[in-house]
């Protein structure tokens, strides 16, 4: 730890001197990066190296649905409700970036860009799987069923900074385009604008069809990309250091949920790493689910 201190205050001091040059302010966006650099470090010193290196900034978040057919997308949707509320409740910005959505109003995957301080801190915990037990309202005969959908966070990348971070050469990313189903209006899907990129020796993928152009979404999907690619890195290193089992995938289904919302036979939602449980299903699901956030961001 105090290696990894003494490394930070190292980064802090030289980012401080290359601010007092003379022509630091010539390149607008790679200043603004190092000052917000600048203050991330400080933030991470104070804390004791316990604040993670790009906790306050943005975030990326990807819902895919899993196990449970119907009821799995549905739940997608609650799951995407749900966070919709928080954001608002917390004043962060949100963005759908990519989404996958059936004729049903659940949605198969989609992935949305969250703005604001802290936002990749506070959100990080709520990776993994989410699982969902109800009477279906798609079953006849008004069975019990249970489903799963996986919330991915990732942080988002400095585009001025991706490159500094990881090394990745053009010859392992693989380009897919399609026509944007998303919003741009008619012109956006008469068009190959949506992109999809693939990083080839992992299979680790990332879409984006927001923007307006072609060149636009492949930045903003390679963004995202480099975001994944990092927090997949960054978890092995975390489970190698642990002494931990490092599994190449995550399988969304029974016996991988971080948390579950019981509808039925009784009203509970419990996260199953920290404890923390409620009766008040409806207000979790209208948003409220700080006591989850704050309890999480203490493990």
């Amino acid at each position: 730890m105090e290696d990894s201190k003494q490394d930070l205050q190292k980064e802090l001091e030289g980012l401080e001197a290359a601010m007092s040059g003379v022509d630091f302010w010539a390149d607008k966006d790679v200043a603004q990066a190092t000052v917000r650099r600048v203050q991330d470090l400080k933030a991470e010193i104070e804390s004791g190296g316990k604040g993670g290196k790009y906790d306050r900034g943005n975030a990326l978040m990807s819902i895919f649905s899993g196990a449970g057919g119907d009821d799995a997308e549905d739940f997608s949707g609650m799951l995407l409700n749900m966070y919709l509320k928080f954001f608002d409740r917390r004043g962060f910005g949100v963005k759908i970036l990519h989404q996958n959505e059936n004729d049903h109003g659940g949605y198969r995957n989609l992935t949305m860009e969250i703005t604001g301080k802290n936002a990749y801190g506070t959100l990080k915990n709520e990776s993994g799987v989410h699982r969902l037990v109800r009477i279906s309202p798609f079953n006849a005969n008004a069975k019990r069923h249970t489903s799963f959908s996986m919330v991915e966070v990732i942080p988002e990348f400095e585009k001025q900074n991706s490159a500094a971070e990881l090394d990745i050469p053009d010859k392992d990313i693989r380009v897919e385009l399609s026509r944007s189903s998303g919003p741009g209006g008619q012109n956006v899907n008469k068009r190959e604008t949506a992109v999809r990129v693939v990083h080839i020796p992992t299979g680790i993928a990332a879409a984006s069809e927001s923007e307006r152009s072609q060149a636009q979404n492949k930045e903003k999907a390679m963004q995202i990309l480099y975001g994944k690619i990092y927090k997949a890195l960054e978890d092995e290193r975390i489970k190698k250091e642990e002494g931990m089992y490092i599994s190449k995938t995550t399988q969304i289904e029974w016996g991988n949920q971080i948390r579950s919302y019981v509808l039925h036979p009784y009203k509970m939602v419990k996260d199953h790493r920290t404890g923390v449980e409620t009766s008040q299903v409806d207000k979790v699901l209208s948003g409220e689910i700080d006591e989850f956030i704050e309890a999480d961001a203490k493990l």
